[in-house]
């Protein structure tokens, strides 16, 4: 993975708003959910949820599926997941052990 895409990611992630808002999308799953919806269970204004899906659509971690009128947002996991492998897979690397990420996960 490249760095600057890590850096970006991270950096997007970085902002409560769009940290609540992902953590809710990643939440709901497979099927996402509408803008709407979204505005609802996060309670903020519909310019400032639109400024900050604009930022994590940009960084890949959302996808936004437009079907009829609706825009539906989405958590994309396979982005979720390599940002995640990312960090873990390097933990430990310099002491050549790899085993403190299965401790903790296990």
């Amino acid at each position: 993975m490249i760095i600057e895409k890590v850096a970006s990611q991270l950096e997007a992630l970085g902002n409560v708003t769009r940290l609540r808002i992902y953590r809710v999308l990643v939440r709901a799953g497979e099927e996402g959910l509408p803008v709407g919806r979204l505005q609802e269970k996060l309670d903020i204004p519909g310019s400032t949820l639109s400024h900050h899906l604009k930022r994590l659509v940009e960084t890949g971690l959302v996808v936004q599926d437009r079907q009829a009128t609706t825009l539906i947002c989405t958590a994309h996991y396979k982005h979720m997941n390599d940002l995640i492998g990312y960090l873990v897979n390097e933990c430990c690397a310099d002491q050549g052990c790899g085993q403190a990420a299965t401790r903790v996960a296990g």
